[in-house]
């Protein structure tokens, strides 16, 4: 087995030690902002040769038949027929992704300040990624009792749009804190990785493995308590000792039997909550490296390099939770309950943690709804689409756009009244 020296892959340091890490972080932040499609896309166009042992990164997505009439079943246990675009102020832009965008949305009737995602079906259905939108619409309606999940309020549609209702959550993403303050301290970290932690092991209480953990996908609210969020690439339906094998996930962060195209279970999220803890600690993900190709390699082949400014114990938790070899991996046998009893969450009492009564190390000050300090001026400076607020004239839909609207058969809902109560 061939390693990768120092020499070779001089990225694996922390941020102060090194001349030259700005432009690399850069580079960094903006290679991460791909899609994963994208990035495969892209990395399929490139023309220089792979090693042998890098073989594997073929990264061509399982393509998913589109369902036929028959297949598309109405997945929702209550439609939301009233709700329209047109019952909202979209104010601002606060996020973006493949298939749409997040707005900063109040509610003309109650004043009430939502986070609106608002996605374009002719995209996804170009894609084939409407199980996945499906998929995260199911997991938002099991998240309404855990604090560090993002609640769903409602969902609807038109016949060229669906419409997210979320929490507005404007602490920040952990992305834009790093980014800013380039790594954080062990007791910072301990706190977002023991509210994650948490998050991870009610998903899979719920036979849900997440797969896509990431800092772009946490988000801080304005307490600076932890809210995971972006559901699309979750897997439901995996028990304790069951397994899936669809390739996905963000190149940084995926753990080695993903990249090896063997079937993985849920100690798949324990690798990439040790990835995010480094990260806080380091400043980079573990095996982080500009050539794509030589950062896989990496992951696959590489032994982790700590460095020795933390703890004994978050040594060992970062040790434990990326191995290599998931039969080996801090989670495999306990799941959730292995990383509590873990040393290095010995200061955290877990009850507390959970009822939200533990200070978080750090508070976001914001001063309410319209402060948008914590979030990317890429995209608030980014004009309102006219069209988010408007439904089409059903005189003038189209054909395809009428078989758009049937692929999404129960993705509306409304909460019962009981869930109020």
């Amino acid at each position: 087995m061939t390693i990768a020296t120092e020499r070779e892959s001089p990225v694996l340091m922390t941020y102060s030690k090194t001349r030259g890490l700005g432009a690399l972080l850069t580079a960094f932040m903006k290679q991460r902002r791909m899609g994963l499609n994208d990035f495969i896309q892209r990395l399929s166009c490139l023309a220089f040769p792979l090693p042998t042992r890098l073989q594997i990164l073929v990264l061509t997505l399982p393509s998913h038949p589109q369902p036929s009439p028959s297949q598309q079943i109405n997945l929702g246990p209550s439609s939301n027929p009233t709700a329209k675009p047109s019952d909202f102020h979209f104010l601002k832009v606060i996020g973006k992704g493949s298939f749409g965008k997040v707005l900063l949305a109040r509610h003309r009737n109650d004043d009430q300040f939502y986070a609106v995602k608002v996605l374009q079906k002719k995209a996804i259905l170009k894609k084939k990624e409407e199980k996945h939108i499906m998929s995260e619409r199911n997991v938002l309606l099991k998240n309404i009792k855990h604090p560090f999940l993002v609640g769903l309020h409602y969902s609807f549609q038109t016949a060229e749009k669906l419409y997210f209702v979320l929490d507005y959550i404007n602490g920040g993403e952990l992305f834009y804190h790093l980014q800013r303050e380039r790594c954080f301290l062990e007791p910072r970290a301990r706190f977002y990785t023991a509210e994650i932690a948490s998050a991870l092991g009610y998903l899979h209480s719920l036979n849900i493995v997440y797969r896509d953990l990431k800092p772009e996908n946490i988000l801080l609210d304005s307490q600076g308590h932890i809210i995971l969020t972006d559901f699309g690439l979750c897997k439901e339906n995996i028990e304790p000792n069951g397994t899936t094998s669809t390739f996905c996930g963000t190149p940084e962060y995926l753990a080695p039997e993903v990249l090896h195209k063997q079937p993985y279970d849920r100690t798949v999220d324990w690798w990439c909550l040790g990835a995010v803890l480094y990260e806080m600690l380091y400043g980079l993900p573990p095996f982080y490296s500009r050539n794509t190709a030589e950062m896989y390699d990496n992951i696959l082949n590489k032994p982790l390099q700590l460095k020795p400014n933390i703890s004994n114990a978050a040594k060992h938790i970062l040790e434990g939770l990326l191995q290599k070899d998931r039969t080996q991996r801090l989670g495999h046998t306990d799941d959730f309950e292995e990383i509590k009893n873990h040393v290095f969450f010995s200061p955290i009492n877990w009850d507390d943690l959970t009822a939200k009564k533990l200070t978080p190390p750090f508070n976001p000050n914001v001063t309410g709804p319209n402060d948008l300090r914590h979030f990317d001026p890429e995209f608030t400076d980014e004009p309102v689409p006219s069209s988010v607020g408007c439904s089409p004239d059903s005189s003038l839909i189209s054909a395809s756009i009428k078989e758009a609207a049937e692929a999404f058969l129960g993705f509306s809902y409304a909460p019962s009244m009981d869930s109020y109560l």
